[in-house]
């Protein structure tokens, strides 16, 4: 199997394992934040049994793609204002988004805004922390998901990428989170952390992957966090 490969089944893995934090809830309004063209937006909200699916990005040409799939998608900067009202939704959901922003207080803010009390937010990334990733720094090299260049792939010769331009500006990462800094930087801006899951574990595959990552979910390739808006207390 080669990197590639292994790094698409880890993705799908990771989509997975998003899937299993979603509480049924016919009812909910959900909103996908970076939802590209909808696909996933679409699966997260039957995961929920709710059709009531919303989305936001900053290409118009996938919102406009989105749209025709059945998502309410708009074109915004998520390092602003969401163009939405205050307790507007029950599920805010990104997919590896925060760590291609810049202002990451305002996106944590902005959530808890928008989150009805009690709803909640499920935030998937990749994970500075993990174990391919301390194996690199160990012999010298950059991390995979910590880009140094706006223009190229660059510092770790084991990176398939390696040398390749970005696709897009939208495609560089700019902050990389260790578990422990992406619950802290939740619970900093309002929202109680429920879950902490891990998905995929390089170099291992499949059902051994599988299994290291929930023994050991802070070294796994990616980290996923639930995290729910209180309720405001009466006294």
């Amino acid at each position: 199997m080669n990197l590639l490969s292994l790094f698409h089944k880890v993705d799908k893995e990771n989509r997975r394992s998003i899937f299993n934090l979603i509480e049924p809830n016919p009812a909910a309004r959900i909103l996908d934040l970076g939802c590209g063209d909808g696909s996933f937006a679409l699966q997260v909200a039957e995961c929920a049994g709710s059709k009531d699916v919303w989305g936001v990005d900053f290409l118009e040409n996938m919102c406009q793609v989105a749209r025709k799939k059945g998502v309410n998608a708009c074109c915004a900067d998520l390092n602003g204002k969401f163009p939405f009202e205050n307790e507007s939704f029950d599920v805010v959901h990104a997919n590896q988004v925060i760590e291609h922003l810049i202002d990451t207080d305002n996106f944590v803010r902005e959530i808890h805004r928008i989150l009805k009390p009690d709803g909640y937010s499920i935030i998937s990334t990749p994970n500075l922390a993990s174990l391919h990733n301390i194996f690199s720094l160990f012999l010298g090299k950059q991390p995979f998901s910590a880009h140094i260049s706006n223009e190229v792939i660059l510092g770790n010769s084991f990176d398939p990428k390696q040398g390749l331009k970005h696709e897009s500006k939208g495609t560089i990462h700019i902050r990389i989170f260790a578990p422990e800094a992406l619950k802290e930087l939740f619970e900093y801006n309002g929202l109680k952390v429920e879950q902490f899951i891990g998905a995929g574990y390089y170099p291992f595959p499949g059902k051994i992957a599988a299994v290291l990552s929930k023994i050991d979910r802070t070294h796994a390739v990616y980290i996923t966090m639930k995290a729910r808006k209180q309720r405001r207390s009466l006294y």
